[in-house]
């Protein structure tokens, strides 16, 4: 089998091309970008040892698995990240929230900031990447994602300090000039959950409605922020609404919504007064 016919198959069995790339590429030993070498290679022979590794990845792809569990890489706003099944898969959406935070951050001072559900260490990692003099800190609940977020911290050489604990609780008496999350934001019900079923459940959904974290941050946080810091959560696509009142709620002013690659508003947040 080429190389070319390998990459037909996986998509005449239903996965998309920049998946059977990326796991192609992944099966051979190459950079999972580097797909300018599979059109320069597409009449190569597959050999017989990477064509068993690519079909298998197909078949767990098929089966729902995110590609950055199947390749253990994800990249996210510039740095490669390791990912697997103890955290979740990263999105692009995701990047909102950065180039947001990124905004009120100064760019040549100290600042101390905090991110609620480090997960891989995704967001808190490019913060303390884009703003080196920035004290980066992180809480998970999830001793396992806090192993995940360690790792690559160590890989990557950025210093960040990761805590266990419930959201707030873990820096009791302390203050940030930023606060942001990316929470659990999907409700139990949720009819897309099945699509997610690779995925951490404790990442995912947060009670009835999604919205039990968000409103747990936002009772939180005003404790925790320096006069004049930002609160900034990512929700969901219908969520805007319900957390713009839980920040007028809880004393927030400035209160705003960030909008991700599809148009949809992503991210809120608000100032303390």
């Amino acid at each position: 089998m080429i190389i070319a016919h390998a990459l037909a198959t996986a998509q005449a069995d239903g996965l998309p091309r920049i998946d059977a790339q990326m796991l192609l590429l992944h099966a051979l030993g190459r950079a999972t970008d580097d797909r300018a070498w599979l059109l320069a290679h597409d009449t190569d022979p597959l050999p017989p040892a990477a064509a068993a590794c690519f079909q298998t990845l197909c078949a767990r792809r098929l089966d729902g698995e995110p590609v950055a569990y199947l390749t253990g890489r994800k990249a996210f706003h510039g740095l490669e990240l390791a990912v697997d099944a103890r955290v979740l898969d990263p999105r692009d959406d995701t990047e909102t929230l950065v180039d947001w935070a990124l905004t009120l951050l100064p760019a040549h001072a100290p600042c101390r900031v905090l991110d609620l559900g480090a997960g891989s260490g995704a967001i808190a990692l490019a913060l303390a990447h884009a703003r080196p003099q920035a004290d980066v800190w992180a809480v998970d609940a999830s001793a396992d994602a806090l192993a995940v977020a360690s790792a690559n911290a160590r890989r990557l050489g950025l210093p960040i300090t990761l805590c266990h604990g419930d959201w707030l609780a873990p820096v009791a008496g302390q203050q940030f000039d930023l606060i942001v999350s990316n929470p659990p934001y999907i409700a139990e019900g949720d009819p897309h959950l099945p699509a997610l079923a690779h995925e951490p459940r404790l990442a995912l959904t947060s009670g009835p409605d999604g919205l039990d974290a968000l409103r747990a941050i936002t009772a939180a946080a005003p404790a925790h922020l320096a006069p004049g810091g930002w609160l900034l959560l990512e929700h969901g696509w219908n969520q805007a609404a319900a957390v713009h009142a839980l920040l007028a709620t809880h004393g927030f002013g400035r209160v705003q919504s960030r909008h991700d690659l599809a148009g949809i508003a992503r991210c809120s947040g608000g100032q303390r007064g």
